[in-house]
């Protein structure tokens, strides 16, 4: 497998399915954006996710660069992993002999920074066949087949025994789903003790409902973006305490701010920019341990 896409996989989905969960599947399937492939072409990572931290300028360039372009591009992806190597840090101590969950695991580059990490087994789950495809194929490349793995399935009703994971996570894929309906999953298929960690886009209570942003959002991505609160009610109602809440919006509004001046903007840069600096919009990291 070269790093491009892979051929259309036949779309299965594991029962129980809704009408939504197949528009999804559909969605992902087709979804062939510039922004995850070329910087995932980088270094081989290719993550569904933004990122946080401050922007290398001395990195960039001067604007008269002929290589800005590539250089802007590659940092977009450093801050990317930054943000995944984040989460993976809030995960707590993870052990060789033990699996760990990405939920809505995308194309797999978190998958593989995990195992690179911790040396333990990474299980994904996704509705898109063609991400499967691509994260397995990736695996196979890096000779992680036996570590790293992705598979087509509901996240909602995942093929793991109970309790018999270490650790789980979502990241920026929990706006497609039912909170509750999610958190019992999680808190279903984590050991007591375990970690859950979510790194999210969240509308902000304190702003009244959602913004027009937030709406423009939604529609954007076919996803339902929930309220910090909401999160924050359904892990306590799924055996998941908060062990730290962190906001990450001032660490990723440079992202936003660098990919609005790259050649891959999909015209929904306006909607996160304006979101989070008028308050509407949060990016926030939730770990909560299983109880």
């Amino acid at each position: 497998m070269t790093n491009t896409e892979l051929t259309t996989a036949p779309l299965s989905i594991p029962n129980p399915a809704t009408p939504y969960q197949g528009d999804i599947a559909r969605y992902w399937d087709g979804e062939a954006r510039p922004v995850n492939l070329r910087l995932g072409a980088v270094d081989g990572l290719y993550h569904h996710h933004y990122g946080i931290g401050e922007i290398d300028h001395a990195a960039l360039g001067t604007p008269e660069d002929s290589e800005r372009e590539k250089k802007l591009i590659t940092e977009l992806h450093r801050l990317e992993s930054a943000q995944a190597d984040f989460l993976l840090g809030n995960l707590g101590e993870i052990g060789r002999d033990d699996t760990v969950v990405d939920a809505g695991c995308g194309r797999g580059g978190s998958m593989v920074m995990a195992h690179q990490r911790f040396g333990c087994k990474v299980e994904g789950v996704t509705l898109s066949a063609k991400q499967a495809e691509f994260a397995n194929g990736r695996a196979r490349e890096l000779g992680l087949q036996d570590h790293v793995r992705a598979q087509v399935c509901n996240m909602l009703d995942m093929p793991f025994e109970t309790g018999s994971a270490a650790a789980s996570w979502n990241n920026e894929s929990s706006m497609y789903v039912d909170l509750q309906d999610l958190f019992a999953e999680h808190s279903r298929v984590l050991s007591v003790g375990g970690r859950y960690v979510t790194i999210t886009g969240c509308w902000n209570p304190r702003y009244g409902q959602p913004s027009k942003w937030v709406s423009q959002i939604n529609a954007h991505f076919e996803c339902n973006i929930h309220s910090r609160r909401e999160y924050l009610r359904a892990m306590a109602d799924n055996r998941l305490v908060p062990q730290a809440v962190i906001d990450l919006t001032p660490d990723t509004l440079p992202y936003w701010e660098l990919r609005a001046t790259s050649s891959l903007v999909t015209g929904i840069e306006e909607a996160f920019i304006n979101s989070y600096r008028d308050g509407s919009f949060q990016y926030v990291l939730i770990a909560a341990d299983r109880v």
